[in-house]
């Protein structure tokens, strides 16, 4: 595996529309070499076509562990290795917690959570034995803010986000970089095809839960970000020589992020007292994890 930017080759999951092609299409203008996954791989074969030395269509569900498997062994048999994996293939579950059935819970973190870390654990191998290696997961705002009617959706953004952080220590010795993007409103499928809302809805919640589905569906088509401008900006981040573990991507991902980030740091200083006093006397108190 080599570190020259035209020669890398990244795999990413969901590349069917959305950020995925975005991003597969700005790496194959600059020459590099793309695996492109689909659960159906006809969505993806066209971009092959186009670039047949560079580019390979594969089906992968990234909730099928052979299909994970199958997909990383095709992609370092054809090109050798995978420099950088995208883990962006996902969808978005919307409604009142107490609205949202285990079974929809459930299959929103199947494919959120356990197809990503199906994903990382089945790239790591190869990336550990290079010593390099770029795993770039698609958060959302929503992983680090979340928001009343979204609540399954931010859960499992926020669990990408542990387990990014996690990772990020275990691997950076080995040479291996983290990127957590998180997306605002992007002119993708996420508002449309990719949005599932809850069979079932309660009258009480409505007041709360009613203003973001309509804002959702409103803005389906009409959202400010720009998928193929988001593709520049994360090849951007993989580029730099000191990439950001938390990359958010427009102003009102930025936006949300600040005020949380505010309110956290109030909320912090007003119950901080109480917060540190609650140890025995005399014990030693450590950093976690220090």
């Amino acid at each position: 595996m080599t570190s020259v930017q035209n020669s890398r080759v990244w795999l990413i999951t969901g590349s069917s529309s959305g950020f995925g092609r975005a991003i597969a299409q700005a790496v194959l203008d600059r020459g590099e070499k793309v695996v492109v996954t689909a659960r159906n791989p006809q969505h993806v074969e066209d971009i092959q076509t186009k670039y047949p030395d560079r580019a390979l269509a594969v089906q992968l569900d990234v909730t099928q562990p052979a299909q994970v498997k199958a997909a990383v062994e095709t992609a370092i048999a054809k090109f050798g290795g995978i420099d950088v994996l995208v883990n962006n293939a996902g969808y978005g579950t919307m409604g009142a917690l107490e609205e949202l059935s285990d079974e929809a819970t459930r299959r929103q973190f199947e494919t959120n959570v356990f197809g990503a870390l199906n994903m990382m654990r089945a790239v790591l191998p190869s990336m550990r034995q290079h010593r390099s290696g770029y795993i770039l997961n698609l958060s959302s705002v929503g992983g680090f803010v979340s928001f009343p009617g979204a609540g399954i959706h931010c859960a499992t953004k926020f669990a990408l986000e542990a387990l990014s952080e996690a990772l990020v220590k275990e691997v950076e010795a080995l040479g291996i970089k983290i990127i957590i993007v998180e997306p605002g409103a992007f002119r993708t499928d996420f508002n449309g095809r990719s949005l599932v809302l809850a069979d079932t809805q309660i009258a009480d919640y409505e007041p709360i839960v009613g203003g973001l589905r309509q804002w959702l569906q409103d803005m389906d088509g009409k959202q400010p970000g720009d998928p193929v401008k988001a593709a520049e900006a994360m090849i951007q981040a993989v580029n730099s020589d000191n990439p950001p573990l938390r990359l958010a991507l427009g102003a009102d991902a930025v936006d949300a992020i600040e005020t949380k980030l505010e309110s956290v740091k109030a909320e912090m200083e007003a119950w901080k007292d109480v917060a540190v006093n609650t140890a025995y006397e005399g014990a030693a108190v450590g950093a976690i994890g220090g």
